[in-house]
């Protein structure tokens, strides 16, 4: 990309109002979805029996995956709103929500017909005694049928921020998890139902949460819906194009969670005080990735609205103020951690010997924020640009460079090795999208931008 010069892009306040008027209620939002889980455990572990909360956490762990895997419905719906909404298509607005609802039904009710499957999968993956299986059974079947809201609420919450309204994300997931926490405590503790009464909180949550979404929808988009059309919403050229990049952003996904589910096992084979070190202190970079992702967010609109609008300046100045205040959070964090990191893990442990060995590595928690905050915002831009098919490149050169880092540093440096692979992995996907900026700004028509101020 030209120098237009760093100095004066940071200078623009517009710019870093446009970013924070995005970031930060999605930071909320973000803060917000991991509750769900929080409220369900905090509900059930007032029961008498430990299975009931093995029993939640199991099937819990099951949605999440099942959810995680699906993410792509808002990311891809995100990027493509953003670009249309920037050309003023408004009929191509309307038509990308038809399209996601579609793919979201499909998916959801596909789901649905195969819970036995995937029960039974998940269960030999993660065994537990009878009665575990048995409650996680229960909760997993009653949850389940939740499954086409909450892919319904992920196309919602996607086609919204495109059309720049992440406060009536916010609100969605206020009210998903507001509800869920009341209906859980009224069920579980008031009525009794125990691990259905929880599964069920949040199937009616996530219904709700979608109707209300719906609603905020009809109203964002008020005066076009008339001509949305059912040719508009099957057209096939732009279907298959919507496919591309979902099963893009879903092999990216899938290498990500490969890649970390691998440094777990290897903490694990180094035994149980390693396993526990490395799990406390991949909570700091959990917490931070909640900030990050809002800034990636934020990214995917701005670039996405710049891209769509023919606006090269205006995507280079997204792309500069979005990964500067990436950054910057991330070593303000990082700065956080080497200072008072000591103090936060005694916080999440009273193991002696994981506290000690956590101090130890807490250097490596810190680098691995930083090394991360360019990685996770340029993810944001090439989802505004809708190439996750760049992402996907990127993140499977990092993992031949991780594995390779971990095969050479782990024998000669142990846990220390390990995390310096996962360094390696974030810097090597950092670089391989920045390398490509260049090309995909060079691919942006040269036509003056249609709006004076940013987003």
């Amino acid at each position: 990309m030209p120098a237009f010069g760093l100095p004066a892009v940071l200078a623009q306040r517009d710019w870093h109002k446009a970013v924070w008027v995005l970031a930060a209620p999605l930071m909320l939002s973000n803060i917000a979805a991991p509750l769900l889980a929080l409220v369900d455990t905090a509900v059930i572990g007032r029961l008498p029996e430990p299975h009931y909360l093995g029993a939640v956490a199991v099937g819990g762990m099951i949605m999440t995956a099942v959810a995680w895997g699906f993410s792509f419905l808002r990311m891809s719906t995100g990027g493509l709103t953003a670009q249309a909404a920037g050309a003023e298509d408004w009929d191509e607005v309307t038509a990308i929500l038809g399209r996601g609802f579609a793919l979201a039904a499909a998916f959801g009710l596909l789901i649905v017909a195969l819970q036995g499957p995937v029960l039974w999968i998940a269960l030999r993956l993660v065994e537990g005694s009878a009665e575990v299986e048995r409650l996680t059974a229960t909760y997993f079947l009653t949850r389940v049928w939740g499954a086409p809201a909450s892919f319904g609420t992920f196309v919602l919450v996607g086609w919204l921020l495109g059309n720049r309204r992440p406060v009536a994300t916010l609100a969605v997931q206020v009210l998903l998890n507001g509800l869920n926490a009341a209906l859980s405590v009224w069920f579980v503790l008031g009525l009794g139902w125990g691990v259905f009464g929880v599964a069920l909180a949040s199937v009616i949550a996530e219904y709700v949460a979608f109707a209300t979404g719906l609603v905020i929808a009809l109203r964002v988009g008020a005066g076009h819906w008339h001509r949305l059309t059912a040719k508009a919403v099957t057209d096939l050229a732009k279907l298959r194009r919507l496919m591309a990049l979902n099963v893009n952003i879903f092999i990216r996904t899938a290498i990500m969670l490969f890649v970390f589910s691998y440094f777990t096992a290897q903490g694990a084979a180094q035994g149980d005080v390693l396993l526990a070190t490395n799990t406390v202190l991949m909570q700091f970079f959990m917490v931070l990735g909640l900030a990050l992702d809002a800034f990636a967010d934020a990214a995917e609109v701005l670039v996405g609205r710049r891209i769509g609008s023919a606006d090269r300046r205006g995507f280079y100045e997204a792309v500069t103020v979005s990964s500067f205040w990436s950054v910057a959070f991330a070593a303000a964090f990082a700065l956080v951690y080497l200072l008072v990191g000591g103090l936060i893990v005694d916080l999440l442990t009273t193991l002696e010997e994981v506290r000690a060995a956590a101090r130890i590595y807490l250097p490596w928690a810190a680098l691995l924020t930083l090394s991360a905050a360019l990685a996770f915002a340029f993810d944001g831009v090439y989802l505004g640009a809708t190439r996750p098919d760049i992402m996907r490149n990127a993140v499977s050169l990092a993992a031949v460079g991780f594995f390779l880092g971990v095969w050479f540093m782990m024998a000669r440096w142990g846990n220390h090795g390990l995390w310096g692979g996962l360094i390696i992995f974030m810097v090597l996907r950092a670089a391989v999208l920045g390398a490509a900026l260049p090309r995909l700004h060079a691919a942006i028509p040269e036509r003056p931008p249609r709006a004076a101020e940013p987003a």
